[in-house]
C-alpha cells in the first residue's frame, strides 16, 4: 500500500496508507482540501533553522562634485517633464477646438 498525504480545511495534514487517493481521502473524512503522494518528509517536523538577516554594507559617499553633477541632471529631468506635460496639454487642446470648427462645417 501506498502512503498519501492529507490535508483538510482545518490545516491539518495526516498520513495514511491506502491503496489509492480517493481511499486516503475517505479514511481521513471530513473536508479534505488535498491528497499528495507522500514522499520526503512532512513538513514541520524537521528543526527549523534561522536564517540570519545579512547586514547591508554602507554605501561610499558622494564627491562635492558629483552631487552637483546629478542635481544638474535632476534639474534637466524635471524641466523637460515639464515641457512634455506642457506639450501635451497643447496638442489636446487644437485637437479639441479642431473637432468643434470641423463639426459645424459639416452641416
Amino acid at each position: 500500500m501506498a502512503k498519501y498525504r492529507v490535508t483538510t480545511t482545518i490545516e491539518t495534514t495526516r498520513v495514511v496508507e491506502a491503496d489509492n487517493p480517493f481511499q486516503a481521502a475517505v479514511l481521513v473524512g471530513g473536508n479534505v482540501t488535498d491528497v499528495r503522494p507522500a514522499r520526503g518528509r512532512l513538513a514541520g517536523t524537521t528543526k527549523a533553522t534561522r536564517a540570519v538577516k545579512k547586514v547591508a554594507s554602507k554605501r561610499k559617499p558622494l564627491s562635492p562634485e558629483a552631487r552637483a553633477k546629478l542635481a544638474q541632471n535632476l534639474v534637466k529631468a524635471r524641466a523637460a517633464r515639464a515641457r512634455n506635460v506642457k506639450a501635451a496639454k497643447k496638442s489636446t487642446r487644437k485637437g479639441s477646438t479642431k473637432k468643434a470648427a470641423g463639426a459645424s462645417r459639416k452641416r
